[in-house]
């Protein structure tokens, strides 16, 4: 098989399959958050939030399922095994929507103790996924 046929078979079967959309697709093309947002914030869905009705091929009702309990922007991403940079712009979006609030994790006086406590659970929490 050449080479043309394979990419155009690869592209037919990419098509065929039902709600398969790019990352790209979901942030718009938009590469940046409107709000920055650490790897480790936890994010957590809002009553309005929880108003959102579920569709498995929408990505902002999907978000606001996850995070039904406090989950982290890297949790997020590889739940929805996208980038780390478009889990950022989703929950960026769901942010100024009010579906989902960032809860804070730590303060600029937080000790070693609770930074390494922090990155430990950050670090489980993967493991798990």
């Amino acid at each position: 098989m050449s080479e043309a046929e394979r990419s155009g078979s690869r592209r037919e079967s990419t098509r065929s399959v039902p709600g398969l959309a790019r990352p790209y697709a979901w942030t718009e093309g938009r590469t940046r958050p409107v709000i920055e947002l650490a790897i480790e914030a936890l994010v957590q869905t809002t009553a309005d939030g929880h108003a959102v009705p579920f569709n498995r091929a929408s990505p902002a009702s999907t978000v606001t399922q996850l995070c039904l309990q406090p989950r982290s922007v890297a949790e997020i991403a590889a739940h929805l095994s996208v980038p780390l940079g478009v889990a950022r712009v989703l929950v960026s979006d769901l942010l100024g929507s009010g579906y989902v609030i960032v809860r804070d994790t730590l303060g600029e006086d937080a000790s070693w103790d609770e930074r390494h406590d922090l990155l430990e659970r950050v670090l489980s929490g993967l493991r798990t996924l």
